[in-house]
């Protein structure tokens, strides 16, 4: 059942005329379902909040005050996400801790919540957040780190703390993206005393953050990372490019749904081992288009082809 002050919020909500903030408080009451294994009461309601203007893909600005965070409603699955086994059994712990936390602080224990993400571009980051989202039937809320990161002295930290105060009274999946702006490193030498002071209220706030809500990391290279940060991360997920299983999988995953029995060639899979995760989707994707427009089948020469068109793209950005 929802606790008082929910209810109070969305009694509040409804008669200021505020949707987004009283669609919020649904979420959040789904979410606390859901906590307690109402799993059935969970879905309704988010159904209900759905079915009328929104759509899963949406992005909706939690207030007009706050346009530091965004929240969506992903459906996006764990089969969905194709990584390593042993990142995919990484995310599962953190599902079934998150699913189980009331039978783990019977002993004392808390489940993962603060996760760190890092890895090239296109590997999977963000596209794990989304996953977790919406596997814990949770909001996502992005954090805006362009609107987040000011020249103005102090206003960061204070925005900084706005963010948390979200993560304590709205549960959800909260996701730093290009992380390392705010988290780098206090001893590199063009670091400026701004820069530290904002990594210094970001790990305060961390530590003292004991809310419902998962945090989420994300960053493209975790050598600019701050140390200190590491201690203060529950996991941390190394992404990389995909392996041959893992192309194989990306390939017959796509494809097979347009195209039945799909099965890349072995020099297929070697001429995609440089290329990540997203670019091979917008390979498939390519291909799926062009076999649309044209009305002939995906051969493996037309994804040589669209790989090479890759290559040339990356080639040029080098040079």
């Amino acid at each position: 059942m929802a606790t008082a002050a929910q209810i109070k919020s969305l009694i509040k909500a409804h008669l200021d005329g505020n949707d987004e903030k009283f669609k919020t408080v649904v979420l959040q009451i789904a979410a606390y379902e859901a906590k307690k294994n109402h799993v059935n009461l969970a879905q309704d309601l988010k159904k209900l909040i759905d079915k009328p203007r929104i759509s899963r893909a949406s992005i909706i600005p939690i207030t007009q005050s706050n346009p530091m965070l965004q929240m969506s409603l992903p459906n996006q699955k764990l089969h969905d996400l194709i990584v390593s086994d042993e990142i995919h059994e990484r995310i599962l712990r953190i599902l079934s801790e998150y699913k189980n936390s009331n039978k783990l602080k019977q002993f004392g224990m808390d489940n993962r919540r603060k996760i760190l993400i890092e890895g090239p571009p296109g590997t999977g980051k963000t596209f794990t957040a989304s996953v977790i989202a919406s596997e814990l039937n949770l909001p996502l809320y992005s954090v805006q780190i362009d609107k987040l990161v000011t020249k103005f002295m102090g206003e960061t930290s204070t925005k900084l703390r706005q963010i948390f105060e979200s993560v304590e009274n709205n549960i959800g999946v909260y996701f730093f993206d290009e992380f390392d702006a705010i988290g780098s490193d206090r001893s590199l030498d063009n670091e400026v005393g701004e820069m530290r002071r904002i990594l210094n209220s970001f790990l305060q706030f961390i530590e003292q953050d004991s809310s419902d809500s998962i945090i989420i990391a994300a960053t493209n290279n975790h050598h600019l990372l701050d140390q200190a940060l590491f201690r203060r991360f529950d996991d941390v997920l190394h992404y990389k490019t995909p392996s041959e299983s893992e192309i194989r999988k990306i390939y017959e995953y796509k494809l097979s749904v347009f195209q039945k029995g799909f099965k890349p060639s072995d020099e297929l899979i070697t001429k995609s081992l440089s290329l990540s995760q997203a670019e091979l989707i917008r390979v498939c994707e390519d291909a799926i288009k062009s076999s649309i427009l044209n009305d002939n089948i995906i051969t493996q020469s037309d994804l040589l082809n669209l790989i090479k068109e890759r290559m040339i793209i990356y080639s040029d950005k080098e040079a």
